[in-house]
């Protein structure tokens, strides 16, 4: 089908990763860093390029775009969503991005850190890119592919669908969002605007991987308040809550729950942050499970842990607060089996092998199918997020575009 298209894809990821789109926890705005504008301004100016009158983003970063309908069938809305913005865990700006044409299955060095190296031994995908062309970062920043390929990849598929009309489909919209790696992607999505009936965020990592699941996500706030005295006098007196937070820390399980120890299905707690005094200590947490009771359980081994070390300490008290994240969309999805079912019949159609798989993480989909838009995770061929040894294929860029094009057939010729 795209036999003799001219792919825009890799023109268009390594326009957007040279913008940082860096978000930022710590922000309480929206969006988080107001430098993710410059990137959605760009993509609005690229989409009316290829012929999208009506794309435009709202005073919070939010990209909206519509294809009009081309069918006399009816046809739900469909979505197309990537984010914006990368990771807070490593540089986003000034990406120099790399293109190591016809890879041939050695070690990948980075020039700008001797240190660092891409593996096929420890990424084993690798092995299957042999003879494609592979993009990374200099090893300065990272690379941006989380989500920008995504971006790349939708923009893409919109521009072949407006060039061929010939291929039948219903109307489309594109979304694109700020702040998702922060967990705030959707907080101010307009759904009356967007108008979607089921969506697909393109934001997975391997070729062919559909992901119909996420876990479920918590977020924990412990505050703990101790006793300051001068140390000169301190003893039997001062309980510093810097050490009761430490110590809190290390009497949570060493060998399970936590990310560096679980894999598959399996749950964890994860500090992600502590600052403090000697009067008083925060240590913020994200809490992970697939299922609502592996959540809940492992919230009770947070709370029973604080209980436990308090005891030693009792001038000191500590206060935990819980707060929702993120739910599983397995959930919503198995009741619109559909959604998943002509996503898996488009990476067939690719000429790939499809994957089901559960994401150790969420996405803008986990929250848009809770708010009414059902919403599965497809491949952008993706790898190593958040990190400066990222890397993508272009030759799974493609395929990515090809993906997307047939989801809009299918979900034509099936109305």
């Amino acid at each position: 089908m795209l036999e003799n298209y001219n792919f825009t894809v890799v023109e268009r990821f390594l326009k957007y990763v040279k913008i940082d789109t860096q978000s930022d926890p710590e922000s309480e705005t929206c969006p988080s860093t107001e430098k993710q504008k410059n990137l959605g301004k760009l993509l609005v100016n690229e989409l009316l390029d290829i012929g999208i009158y009506n794309a435009h983003i709202d005073g919070h970063g939010y990209v909206y775009a519509t294809i009009p309908s081309n069918t006399d069938k009816k046809v739900p809305v469909i979505c197309f969503c990537s984010h914006m913005d990368t990771s807070p865990d490593s540089s986003g700006k000034d990406v120099k991005p790399i293109i190591h044409k016809n890879y041939d299955g050695k070690i990948i060095k980075f020039e700008k850190d001797e240190t660092l190296e891409l593996n096929p031994d420890e990424h084993p995908e690798l092995n299957n890119k042999i003879g494609n062309d592979i993009i990374t970062s200099d090893g300065s920043t990272l690379l941006g592919a989380d989500n920008k390929a995504g971006l790349a990849e939708i923009i893409d598929a919109m521009n072949f669908l407006l060039k061929h009309p010939e291929i039948k489909h219903g109307k489309i919209k594109i979304l694109f969002t700020p702040d998702e790696e922060i967990g705030r992607g959707v907080n101010f999505v307009d759904m009356e605007k967007l108008g979607a009936d089921f969506g697909y965020t393109i934001d997975g990592e391997t070729l062919g991987h559909i992901e119909n699941e996420t876990f479920s996500a918590d977020g924990a706030t412990l505050k703990i308040k101790g006793i300051s005295m001068h140390p000169g006098f301190a003893k039997d007196k001062l309980e510093s809550a810097i050490k009761i937070a430490s110590e809190i820390i290390n009497s949570l399980p060493k060998n399970t729950c936590s990310p560096e120890t679980t894999e598959g299905k399996e749950g964890f707690i994860h500090p992600v942050t502590m600052s403090g005094s000697v009067e008083e200590a925060i240590i913020k947490f994200i809490i992970r499970g697939f299922d609502i009771e592996t959540l809940k359980k492992n919230t009770e081994l947070l709370r029973n842990t604080a209980n436990e070390v308090i005891k030693k300490y009792p001038k000191s008290s500590f206060s935990l607060e819980i707060f929702e994240q993120y739910r599983n969309m397995k959930e919503i999805l198995d009741k619109h089996p559909q959604v998943v079912e002509y996503a898996v019949e488009a990476v067939r159609r690719s000429g790939i092998t499809p994957m089901l798989e559960s994401i150790r993480g969420g996405t803008d989909g986990s929250r848009l199918s809770f708010i009414g838009l059902p919403c599965p995770n497809v491949f952008t061929g993706g790898h190593a997020f958040h990190s400066k040894i990222e890397w993508i294929a272009v030759q799974d860029m493609y395929k990515s575009v090809e993906t997307i094009i047939n989801i809009c057939r299918i979900w034509e010729e099936n109305s």
